[in-house]
């Protein structure tokens, strides 16, 4: 089924906090937002993925906070949030306080974590993907409950952003739980994983419908692009590193957002 009031294209860019001074992520996520990009994202981990591995790097919360007072109209969130680095009742009044900052601008993009060097060396255990999976189940769960009974509540139904696309255990999460859901996949994998995804939300009762469909455009082209959006793909997200952050790509897509919405 399709909603019955079209989704609108979006575009997110991911500002990764690496190889960069703070104030240059600073600038970066004001260029962003009046560009008129739809959502800020940055990443939750605690060294650089690419480059020198010991470059420079800062941690995701404190800038969502510090953007959702620099920022107006722009949604923010993490892309995604470690759900092995917090207690899940925290996360909750994190996401929580961050909405309040924002006026109702935050999206809790989550997952189950998989970078094993943030947990060596800041002494979380690592586990198994099987083990950290129900771990975000039920903090999901946690956080919801949270939201519930905290006091002031959120300003809104904060949208709840999953990635991951593991077919026994994250796809049926993600029908119990997302807003939005995230992937890498190109168009032959996400047609089948949006039926996969269709299954667990028929089980839970859910309709695919609700869930928005997100994924990432780096290395895409355009013909690759208009496949994704056949299938019902309406966020596109775009990454962007330090210590330039070159706005370039991110400029042709909003391009394409526009043609796409016109």
């Amino acid at each position: 089924m399709t909603p019955t009031t079209p989704r609108p294209v979006r575009l997110g860019v991911q500002i990764a906090p690496q190889h960069a001074t703070y104030s240059k992520i600073r600038d970066t996520v004001a260029a962003v937002e009046g560009l008129g990009a739809d959502v800020a994202f940055n990443w939750d981990h605690f060294f650089p993925l690419s480059g020198d591995r010991d470059g420079l790097h800062f941690e995701s919360w404190t800038i969502l906070a510090a953007w959702a007072e620099q920022t107006s109209t722009i949604e923010i969130g993490a892309l995604v949030n470690c759900n092995s680095y917090r207690n899940a009742d925290l996360q909750a009044d994190m996401a929580r306080t961050i909405d309040h900052i924002s006026g109702g601008r935050f999206l809790f993009g989550t997952g189950a974590g998989w970078f094993e060097r943030d947990y060596d060396e800041y002494g979380y255990e690592f586990g198994t993907p099987g083990t950290r999976l129900n771990a975000l189940d039920d903090s999901l769960n946690r956080v919801e409950a949270r939201w519930a009974k905290i006091n002031p509540p959120p300003t809104r139904k904060i949208p709840v952003l999953i990635g991951g696309g593991g077919e026994k255990k994250t796809l049926r999460i993600v029908a119990q739980h997302a807003d939005i859901w995230h992937s890498f996949a190109d168009p032959t994998v996400l047609e089948h994983k949006l039926g996969v995804l269709g299954e667990w939300c028929e089980k839970v009762g859910r309709d695919l419908s609700e869930i928005e469909i997100s994924t990432e455009l780096r290395g895409r082209t355009v013909a690759q692009a208009e496949e994704l959006y056949e299938l019902g793909a309406r966020l596109f997200t775009i990454g962007v590193s330090g210590p330039d952050y070159d706005l370039a790509h991110a400029v042709d897509w909003l391009a394409w957002r526009d043609s796409k919405n016109a």
